[in-house]
């Protein structure tokens, strides 16, 4: 065999080796679809943000429940911008998992957004927000309605039912900042000697939070109190206020956050409605699990709150 035969049978057979390589690698990056790479099911859980301890704890059960099932779960941080989050579940629907988990940013938005999920028949399950304008499998949330007149009820209470209050709103078209809002509302009405003063978004953020009401305070200095609706705005509150608060001035907050508990603890914060986060991630997961295997689930998930005072904080304090 001549030197020139040799070197071109040595290139055919490398050609072939790589083709053979390549066609391997694409079997296996396509056949992957809704499994995970232990060949169980695969999740998507997509968060409105990860700057929030109570998402933090959300996710932190989410995983847990998946690890538990033997389940891959990928978590994407849409930081609070809709379209970060449209564009991370089209991303999602092109990879094909088993089922999406959504924690949206806007629950409005979101209708169009989880579109090319469901187009690509993957069943969607909303968690702690509501998706507006499209059918999702199922909604796992607590009862912010109930949740905002207990805190209604409870802050009326410590400012001797009567006084003007500020309200600091949460993300503007969102089902949570809606409904405690509406809760915490109709709850009022069994107080007319209290006036709302004043409601601004500071956008669930401790740093709006706080320059919300310091602005806020300059117009109306007589306030007795203030109710957050989560409890990162309702601890920039409390910053605000300074030696005023949980004194002159009562801070209520919403979620029962590591940071709130010890607020209220300390008493700079006087309540706050505690969810149960990890309770929240474990349970759209449980749920997304029996969906994707053609289990039918019920279209609400109720997750109980409770409301949380100096009196039974160390219940709820890790």
């Amino acid at each position: 065999m001549s030197s020139t035969t040799r070197r071109t049978l040595a290139v055919a057979l490398l050609a072939g080796t790589l083709a053979v390589s390549t066609t391997a690698c694409n079997r296996e990056s396509s056949s992957s679809g809704g499994k995970g790479s232990s060949g169980g099911t695969s999740i998507t859980l997509a968060l409105s943000t990860l700057n929030n301890p109570f998402f933090v704890d959300l996710r932190d059960g989410a995983q847990d429940a998946a690890k538990a099932a033997g389940s891959t779960i990928n978590v994407v941080d849409a930081q609070n911008d809709a379209a970060t989050q449209a564009n991370q579940l089209a991303d999602a629907a092109t990879k094909k998992p088993s089922a999406v988990i959504i924690n949206p940013v806007d629950s409005d938005a979101a209708g169009a957004a989880v579109k090319p999920v469901s187009n690509a028949k993957i069943p969607v399950i909303g968690v702690d927000r509501g998706v507006n304008g499209v059918d999702i499998a199922t909604l796992v949330s607590s009862d912010n309605v109930a949740g905002g007149k207990q805190a209604a009820e409870a802050l009326a209470k410590a400012i001797g039912e009567k006084g003007e209050i500020l309200i600091l709103q949460g993300v503007a078209g969102t089902s949570a900042s809606r409904d405690r809002g509406q809760g915490f509302e109709e709850g009022l009405k069994a107080f007319p000697q209290i006036k709302v003063a004043a409601k601004q978004p500071a956008n669930f953020e401790r740093a709006q939070g706080l320059n919300v009401t310091t602005n806020l305070l300059q117009s109306h200095p007589n306030v007795t109190a203030v109710f957050a609706e989560n409890d990162e705005m309702a601890l920039g509150a409390v910053q605000a206020l300074g030696a005023k608060a949980g004194k002159e001035v009562k801070v209520f907050g919403f979620d029962g956050t590591a940071d709130g508990l010890k607020a209220v603890k300390a008493g700079t914060m006087v309540g706050t409605i505690a969810q149960q986060p990890k309770v929240l991630g474990q349970k759209a997961v449980e749920l997304a699990l029996q969906i994707a295997d053609g289990k039918q689930v019920d279209k609400k998930i109720p997750v109980e709150v409770k409301t949380v005072e100096v009196g039974n904080v160390g219940e709820y304090l890790k």
